[in-house]
């Protein structure tokens, strides 16, 4: 892998963090909220302003993360419901333009697969699923080595798929304690340390339909490790129970015995994956099947 210096850009639809990486080190890591609600200008002054925080003469490329689709062909963002200005405005260009270094753009939990693949619990792995687990329910997939985004970039989007009664991600996010059980999250989680029957049972539940999502997605791609990313991450042994019970029944054992499901371990790992994007071109793997 070539030795050089990255920044990842992990533009969150509430915060805004940028930092250096070099040699799989995130160096140099700044941060700030992101008023999302701004205008194209304003935010793209926000994000210039993160970059030229970090940005020195060594650096190659950037690589974006953004929480929304991108256009394969264009790599134009398109579908950013948190960040309304953003939508099909060519970042790409805008910032290659300014800083005179390759930009690469994804959507971020497809970055946060390429940084589990590149830097974390995905390194022994050639195929891989990294499932984003917060407010929303967000997916990226490696397959043979390289992220499969599909033909308009919305592959993985497990949780848009309808299951009881509403849509997975529904029941496997973090608003499933509010939506079911009128609870926050955080609330919850806090009643489980506690050792509260209720709120351990709630995980239960959680871990229940987790498990019906899994299966869902091994029934559709086989593949060998799942990672599981996001706030919900912390919660993992209040749930991976009744997720491995749930998985019992999957009809395949012998994909089932192989399969690894594991919490991602990396800090800083959607500046990492967002670098990540460079990196997989650089050494000869492009990031993305689309762009062979």
């Amino acid at each position: 892998m070539e030795k050089t210096q990255i920044i990842g850009v992990d533009l969150g639809g509430t915060n805004l963090r940028a930092g250096i990486v070099n040699e799989g080190i995130c160096e140099s890591v700044v941060a700030q909220p992101l008023y999302a609600q701004g205008s194209r200008a304003q935010i793209l002054e926000q994000i210039f302003g993160v970059i030229d925080k970090v940005i020195s003469p060594g650096v190659k490329a950037i690589g974006i993360g953004v929480p929304g689709l991108v256009d394969p062909g264009s790599r134009i963002p398109y579908d950013i419901v948190n960040i309304p200005s953003l939508n099909e405005t060519d970042l790409r260009t805008v910032l290659e333009q300014r800083y005179q270094v390759a930009v690469k753009i994804e959507n971020d939990a497809n970055c946060f697969a390429l940084g589990e693949f590149h830097f974390g619990a995905g390194r022994s792995c050639t195929s891989l699923v990294g499932l984003t687990i917060g407010t929303g329910l967000g997916a990226g997939i490696i397959v043979d080595g390289k992220l499969f985004t599909g033909k308009h970039g919305g592959a993985g989007e497990f949780g848009m798929i309808p299951y009881g009664g509403k849509n997975i991600e529904y029941y496997v996010s973090g608003r499933f304690f509010s939506n079911v059980y009128q609870i926050a999250g955080e609330e919850a989680y806090r009643r489980a340390l506690e050792g509260d029957p209720e709120a351990i049972k709630m995980y239960g539940d959680f871990g229940r339909h987790l498990g019906e999502a899994i299966k869902l997605i091994m029934y559709v791609l086989d593949t060998e490790c799942i990672i599981i990313g996001g706030a919900v991450k912390a919660a993992f042994p209040l749930y991976a129970k009744s997720m491995w019970a749930t998985l019992g029944d999957f009809e395949f054992s012998r994909s089932l015995a192989a399969l690894k499901i594991e919490t991602s371990s990396l800090i800083n790992g959607n500046i990492l994956g967002a670098a990540a994007l460079y990196l997989s071109a650089a050494d000869g793997r492009p990031y993305s099947m689309n762009n062979q």
